[in-house]
């Protein structure tokens, strides 16, 4: 909901459609905020996906949203909201706070700076690396890829990992994992490699762009000119290429 033109009734068809399907989903907030949060909770996704955390405070902010008090400051409606099965599912104010996936975005340079301290605060479970708003605020938004902007990046991903490994030693502290967004520059493969533990890979309208200007370039490069038709011989064998697509 943050980029997409959708709000909450097209999140809650999407929620039913994944359902029907045993998938998890997470919302991605158009902005941090406690109502956003609350109306995004109170439809059922099993986690949200917070933008531009800059600071530890903002990260606690936003775990916040996700809890009731006196633990946080969600609204309270769980008699009533699809994430409880509207009453029926006596679990949900036992379990909600502990199953929901807490994902802050960072993707400033001034969140890359405070990037440690925002995976040490208690209830993130994901930092989401976001390198295209992290290229605009250190102004190379049309340069995604530049050296300075893959380095930076590095600097925080290695933070992240560090405090995750010494955490998971010790046994001790929040323990948050390294999320990141594939790129055309930077492929999914790549993160993977470099220790990123949930990477959001193939986006629908890039897929179907992809789709459709192959398919219009491969229209354009036609070997035969318009009104120009192809050979009897020609045609039998397209028949025969045909076969099995078309329904008797």
């Amino acid at each position: 909901m943050e980029h997409g033109p959708g709000g909450v009734p097209e999140a809650l068809a999407c929620l039913r459609a994944l359902d029907a399907a045993r998938t998890p989903a997470v919302i991605r907030l158009p902005e941090a905020g406690p109502i956003w949060a609350k109306k995004a909770l109170d439809l059922g996704p099993a986690g949200l996906m917070v933008p531009a955390v800059e600071s530890p405070a903002a990260a606690a902010a936003a775990v916040s949203h996700c809890r009731y008090p006196p633990r946080g400051v969600r609204g309270a409606a769980h008699p009533i909201v699809r994430a409880s099965a509207y009453g029926l599912d006596d679990s949900y104010l036992s379990r909600c706070e502990d199953e929901t996936l807490i994902i802050c975005q960072v993707e400033t340079a001034a969140g890359i700076a405070e990037v440690d301290a925002i995976a040490a605060v208690d209830g993130v479970d994901v930092v989401q690396m976001g390198p295209l708003d992290l290229s605009a605020s250190m102004g190379y938004l049309w340069d995604p890829g530049n050296r300075k902007v893959r380095a930076r990046l590095r600097e925080a991903e290695k933070k992240v990992l560090d405090a995750r490994k010494k955490n998971v030693t010790a046994s001790d502290g929040n323990v948050a994992y390294l999320g990141g967004f594939a790129m055309p520059n930077d492929p999914a493969e790549q993160l993977k490699l470099r220790g990123y533990h949930m990477v959001s890979g193939a986006v629908d309208i890039g897929m179907f762009r992809k789709a459709a200007l192959e398919d219009v370039k491969r229209f354009k490069e036609a070997v035969m000119e318009i009104g120009e038709e192809e050979g009897e011989e020609d045609d039998e064998k397209k028949d025969k290429e045909d076969d099995g697509y078309w329904s008797e």
